[in-house]
């Protein structure tokens, strides 16, 4: 069984943008949708993702913190295209600009379409007390908000949050 154990935070300016190696354009949907989620229907999302040349089936359990069980299967891109037309919610697009700070590799997902504005940082890590370098840019912590949950914003983009939705996560 995989194990993710990721922090998600908002972002803090475009001092990232220099330090970005690659640029992956992704787009994504979802099996299932957030209410089932939220009622306790489905304990884990089913996410079809096109990731560059390459098409992904993720499984990803719903648990409260950081750590969450992960599934992830190779898929023909033809046959993730399909899948997509299944999805249910909004398509999910954005660019993913891997960046290197520290020890780590930050992957920074800047959001296009229905959710364009959005810029999220996320981090994994091999236990769930690492310790990781902060760099300048990276803002507050968004990883207990769901609505910052790609599944959500599926759901619930970014152009319908409210201002006070936009001010950030709730402490």
């Amino acid at each position: 069984m995989a194990i993710e154990i990721e922090r998600k935070f908002l972002v803090a300016g475009d001092g990232w943008r220099e330090a970005a190696h690659a640029v992956v354009p992704m787009a994504q949907g979802y099996l299932n949708d957030q209410l089932s989620m939220d009622e306790g229907r489905q304990r884990a999302s089913v996410r079809v993702r096109l990731e560059g040349d390459a098409a992904f089936l993720n499984i990803k359990s719903r648990e409260p913190g950081h750590t969450r069980q992960e599934f992830e299967y190779p898929l023909p891109v033809d046959e993730a295209r399909a899948l997509l037309e299944l999805c249910v919610g909004g398509l999910v697009e954005k660019r993913r600009h891997l960046v290197r700070h520290g020890a780590h590799l930050w992957e920074v997902d800047e959001f296009l379409g229905d959710n364009a504005g959005l810029v999220v940082a996320e981090i994994e890590l091999a236990s769930a007390d690492e310790a990781f370098e902060r760099p300048g840019w990276l803002g507050v912590e968004a990883t207990d908000c769901l609505r910052y949950y790609n599944l959500a914003l599926a759901a619930r983009p970014y152009a319908l949050w409210s201002d006070a939705e936009r001010a950030g996560p709730e402490t």
